[in-house]
């Protein structure tokens, strides 16, 4: 690493700035984003110290509840500040990693928002990320081009493009080619900032703005973090207060309690919020990883029809609506079926329905990871919808208890499970390691969060003994077996290089699994062995 400031107060990179990176990593955008990081980083790791407190007492037997402390945002009337006229009408927003012709494909597909991510849908490689900035700030400009040597395929965006959302990664992520003062530079502020530096001032000029979807927060202290960060930015950048605006995925079952207390924290900067299921499922079998009484059936069987998945849903539409914004809906993450129009058109009546319920219900767009889903959710949105949002749709008699967000969904536990768990787990993780952070499989778009179900309900399902609808338990050395099989598969199938990389999945799956405390994210672990690749 080569030091670029003195020895008290540094900035080292793993990969010093050349070339094109040269142009994202200029001496001003590097200023930039270390200031946010020396003024925000204590923060940020006081917040992440206060999760682990909070696993504790939830080990420990505490429950969650809506907080008393906060009892009054809740009971009073306030509304968020006025939405952006391009944010007023999201009913399909598709999302996927930050590669150059997915970008210029997502952005072309007729969805009305495209979120690209730095976060599950990205393995965070050195590579990968600052081509992503690059990729973005050439899409902001609309000079995005892509020739793909293999097809001899030309890929520009179209004229109204959809409009540019950007994941920036968690709080509890960090990246790693980048040391300031003597500490790794965290992920959320090296990505948030680095785009706005870059592109907030051209997006508002064309009309638009710097916005960002947040992950992965527990509490609405963790919003309020990313609002100061907002208020710093805009300051510095010399764009108006209030420019910044950023919906807030609820994925976790603690951020469920504090919804109301997230939009007012953000109340200034917010465009809503999201229902994240896939990460919620998992949250919600980590955060009670330590109860034996909490045991989810196969993932198949945990939909949003649930009582537990619906009554947040609802919860989500009623608190949005109250103060007038936006409550987006969830992800599909079904891909088309060439092969087998039968077998695709059983998938579409389920999309469909999924999508009508989110509609009927009240929410205000829904996502999908597809470009071929783009026009079936659009048309139960345009159908049910037929104006640009559903803000006006107040739910003041629904009312959510503590009981209905933690009801334990009942459902069995099957062979098959263990066998899709696996399969997903292994097959995400080895393309994670190989740089690649999004990944179709089993007709499925998956990505960290997926993957995090499948390797959290192996755990859980070792750990608290369960017993397959067959009467026989979940055991390490089933667990064991299965993967073994997958390996087996992959070797006959698969290149040299891959196998490889299926052979370090499976190692890091096996050490999730049989952990005796639950590693809270697999990615960190991941991200460990892919720097240990010089990635």
């Amino acid at each position: 690493m080569g030091s670029t400031m003195s020895s008290t107060k540094s900035v080292e990179f793993a990969v010093p700035p050349a070339g094109r990176y040269a142009e994202i990593l200029t001496p001003d955008a590097v200023a930039f984003v270390v200031g946010l990081q020396r003024a925000f980083n204590e923060r940020r790791k006081e917040l992440l110290q206060a999760r682990v407190a909070r696993q504790k007492r939830l080990d420990a037997g505490e429950r969650p509840d809506f907080l008393n402390e906060t009892k009054k945002i809740r009971e009073s009337e306030w509304t968020v500040a006025p939405l952006p006229a391009d944010l007023l009408d999201r009913r399909v927003e598709i999302t996927g990693p930050v590669d150059r012709k997915m970008i210029i494909n997502a952005l072309n597909s007729g969805a009305k928002v495209f979120m690209a991510d730095f976060e599950d849908s990205t393995t965070p490689t050195w590579d990968n990320v600052m081509d992503g900035q690059l990729n973005l700030r050439d899409a902001v400009r609309r000079t995005i081009t892509f020739e793909d040597e293999k097809t001899g395929k030309s890929y520009k965006l179209i004229e109204k493009p959809a409009v540019l959302f950007v994941r920036a990664r968690g709080w509890h992520l960090e990246e790693r080619h980048v040391v300031v003062d003597g500490e790794p530079m965290s992920g959320s502020l090296f990505d948030f900032g680095l785009y706005a530096f870059h592109n907030a001032k051209e997006l508002l000029a064309r009309g638009s703005g710097p916005y960002f979807y947040l992950p992965k927060m527990e509490s609405h202290l963790e919003a309020r973090l990313w609002n100061d960060v907002f208020v710093q930015a805009e300051s510095e950048l010399g764009i108006p207060a209030g420019s910044i605006k950023a919906t807030v995925l609820i994925e976790t079952i603690l951020a469920s309690f504090e919804m109301d207390e997230i939009l007012w924290e953000l109340k200034d900067h917010s465009a809503g919020l999201n229902c994240g299921r896939w990460d919620y499922i998992f949250s919600f079998i980590k955060k009670f990883a330590g109860d034996e009484s909490v045991l989810l059936p196969d993932r198949g069987q945990v939909t949003m029809t649930t009582h537990f998945m619906r009554s947040y849903s609802k919860l989500c539409i009623k608190t949005c609506h109250r103060r007038k914004v936006s409550a987006m809906g969830g992800m599909s993450a079904f891909i088309p079926i060439k092969s087998d129009p039968v077998a695709n058109e059983t998938a579409l009546r389920q999309v469909r329905a999924d999508k009508e319920r989110e509609a009927t219900d009240g929410h205000d767009g829904t996502w999908v990871a597809h470009p071929g889903l783009v026009p079936v959710a659009l048309a139960v949105f345009d159908r049910v919808m037929p104006q640009p949002n559903q803000i006006s749709k107040q739910l003041p008699d629904y009312q959510a208890t503590a009981e209905d967000l933690l009801q334990v969904p009942e459902g069995s536990i099957t062979e098959a499970g263990v066998r899709q768990n696996v399969a997903v787990g292994l097959g995400y993780v080895e393309a994670w390691l190989r740089g690649i952070g999004c990944v179709p499989l089993f007709n499925l778009m998956e990505d960290a969060a997926t993957a995090e179900i499948s390797r959290a309900q192996l755990w859980q399902w070792v750990h608290h003994k369960a017993v397959m609808d067959d009467g026989l338990p979940v055991t390490v050395e089933m667990v064991d077996s299965e993967i073994a099989d997958e390996l087996g598969r992959a070797r006959a199938n698969v290149s040299s290089e891959r196998f490889s990389a299926y052979l370090r999945a499976a190692e890091l799956m096996q050490e999730l699994v049989r952990a005796p405390k639950f590693t809270e994210f697999l990615t960190v672990p991941a991200y460990e062995k892919v720097l240990a690749e010089g990635l």
